[in-house]
């Protein structure tokens, strides 16, 4: 952490556009503040387009101000910018002379990408006669070099954004961080509230899915629900309390990590079957209950349907038979009738269907 904000310092005094990566939870917004607050367009706007859960039109509206990108007066490369067409002031526009923090940009709709391409080489209008000056800080928890592979991101547009890279790595690798961060958090509730070394060694051990927004949120939970002011180890969530004692992962709760964390991968297309999950099984680095576990959180997303899997897993409709003949090969296929249970005859569904 000590060079990711070293490395967020210098870049701050640039002007390059910035990608933030790292998983969901590290603090991805935060270090896009410290590049805008340490730049200096420090007292110019700082504005947040969240695309998560947006669609095309409502993101075209937010950020240029038209749901119409071709009712949009893009600025030219060469020459005056036309007064006429102009469209109404989007987060583009409001943005000039400060930092555009476009979050999560791998869930741009395609035709948000390719209107963003056009903005970042033609620029866009502002005031009808100058082209706005906005610096553009993305983030992104999902590898954009395996979503450029399979379709779902521009690789143009990828290659604008990373003009300058800044990794968070996830909370699980910098434990040291887990004790700052907690009481970092704690001095800033209304009531003091301390920890018994008990409790500090499971926080210290527990590998934090959530990352950094778990622990402000165990944190928050904990000063909320104990009685004195001296939280405990029996005080901490079920997940954390077996990490107690000699700090080792029960068996059971390692599997189911190694699990769902694998199948989200699946899903978001981080990781690639074939590549990612196959050749790490065949090498024995990858259990069957581990694949097993992937199989079962496929089968309860598409209601026992094995059919659905590919397009789930992010594989081609071909690769239906395949997928079949590896899982039973490999004795690593689960029975699918209980996860369609009382549920009427399941639909053959697509990816948009079950994600």
């Amino acid at each position: 952490m000590v060079r990711v904000r070293e490395s967020a310092s210098r870049l701050a005094r640039g002007r390059q556009r910035v990608l933030i990566t790292g998983e969901s939870g590290v603090g991805k917004h935060l270090v896009a503040r410290f590049l805008h607050q340490r730049s200096n367009r420090s007292s110019g706007p700082f504005i947040t387009v969240a695309a998560t859960g947006a669609s095309e039109a409502q993101l075209t509206k937010q950020l240029f101000g038209s749901e119409d990108w071709a009712g949009l007066k893009a600025c030219a490369t060469d020459g005056p910018v036309s007064t006429r067409g102009s469209a109404p002031a989007g987060s583009f526009a409001a943005c000039d002379g400060g930092t555009l923090f476009l979050d999560e940009v791998s869930d741009l709709p395609l035709g948000v990408q390719g209107q963003l391409v056009r903005a970042l080489d033609d620029g866009v209008a502002v005031e009808g006669k100058r082209r706005a000056t906005v610096r553009i800080i993305g983030s992104t928890s999902k590898d954009l070099g395996h979503l450029v592979a399979a379709g779902r991101f521009r690789e143009d547009l990828m290659f604008r954004l990373r003009a300058a890279h800044v990794h968070i790595p996830p909370l699980r690798d910098r434990r040291d961080d887990v004790r700052p961060l907690a009481e970092w958090r704690l001095s800033s509730l209304p009531r003091h509230i301390e920890y018994r070394a008990d409790a500090w060694k499971a926080m210290e051990h527990y590998y934090w899915p959530g990352n950094v927004r778990e622990l402000v949120n165990v944190v928050e939970q904990g000063a909320d629900l104990v009685d004195g002011g001296v939280i405990s180890l029996d005080d901490l969530p079920e997940s954390i309390r077996g990490y107690g004692g000699d700090g080792i992962r029960p068996k059971d709760e390692r599997r189911r990590h190694v699990a769902d964390d694998l199948f989200t991968k699946l899903v978001d297309g981080e990781v690639d079957f074939w590549c990612d999950v196959h050749d790490v099984f065949i090498a024995r680095d990858l259990t069957r209950d581990d694949l097993r576990g992937v199989v079962r959180r496929g089968l309860a997303t598409t209601r026992g349907s094995y059919r659905a899997l590919p397009a789930l897993f992010g594989m081609q409709d071909r690769d239906y038979k395949r997928l079949l003949n590896f899982l039973a090969a490999h004795d690593c296929a689960v029975d699918f009738r209980p996860y369609r249970g009382a549920c009427r005859r399941p639909r053959e569904v697509g990816l948009h269907a079950v994600s």
